[in-house]
């Protein structure tokens, strides 16, 4: 199933300000698209738009169209829930559950939907481990450590496995290496390479040479607005909008 992403006239708002306007955008199935701006241009805004986390937070509001495959997420009768199980985030400061052991942490958005099966639970952990890359790493103490007890560059490929492990079509990525050292930055990149080849993956990122690494498309944000949107190699050699190239040269931002 085609899981890319159909933006349509979305706004939103914080009480009375609006965040984001008018934005129309298709980012391909299983591509990575970054999503790049200066701070507060509305890309954390406009993710969290795509799993309607947004509404999470008091006195917001959103309107427009948001289509992944065959689900309008904000049509009539669309829960949050059920999007936000097709549409995984993963957000800039690692969050596991302190006291849930690395298993349970995993584990955790399967069992909370009811999932089951329990004997297959076992499978579903060890396969999103070894997708976040993780798995030899923490295959001995899945349920003696818990997941606050690793390092930041692990807890954030634990949380990417627990996005994972209830088989989401679209990964967001909300500056998931900004907290990172290099090493670690690495690792993730290099799980967005093997990411995509099955899932659509969304990262904002604040790193030019990030996006330029990891993504095929770029969308470039202002103020609210989305400036350019185009494949990532074009974005960075011959944007087709001035205030473009400003940013990407350094001149602001």
């Amino acid at each position: 199933m085609d899981a890319g992403i159909h933006v349509k006239d979305l706004n939103a708002w914080f009480g009375s300000t609006q965040a984001l306007h008018g934005i129309n955008i298709d980012m391909p199935d299983k591509q990575s698209t970054a999503i790049i701006g200066p701070s507060g241009c509305g890309k954390s805004t406009f993710v969290r738009c795509l799993n309607r986390m947004h509404e999470t937070l008091p006195d917001t509001r959103v309107d427009g169209k948001v289509t992944v495959g065959d689900m309008e997420i904000y049509g009539k009768g669309v829960s949050a829930v059920s999007v936000r199980r097709r549409i995984g985030m993963v957000f800039q400061k690692p969050n596991p559950f302190p006291t849930m052991s690395i298993y349970d942490n995993v584990a955790s958005g399967l069992k909370l939907n009811g999932y089951p099966n329990r004997s297959e639970l076992d499978g579903i952990v060890e396969s999103s481990l070894k997708k976040a890359a993780l798995w030899e790493e923490v295959k001995d103490d899945l349920k003696k450590k818990s997941g606050a007890s690793l390092s930041g560059g692990q807890q954030q490929r634990l949380c990417i496995a627990r996005a994972l492990a209830v088989e989401p079509d679209v990964l967001l990525m909300d500056e998931p290496a900004s907290a990172l050292d290099p090493i670690s930055t690495s690792k993730i990149e290099d799980l967005i390479f093997e990411l995509k080849k099955q899932y659509t993956v969304v990262i904002v990122t604040h790193n030019m040479q990030q996006a330029a690494r990891v993504a095929e498309f770029t969308a470039f944000f202002l103020m609210g607005n989305m400036v350019e949107f185009d494949k990532t190699e074009k974005m960075f050699t011959k944007p087709s909008d001035k205030r473009t190239e400003d940013y990407i040269t350094g001149r602001f931002g």
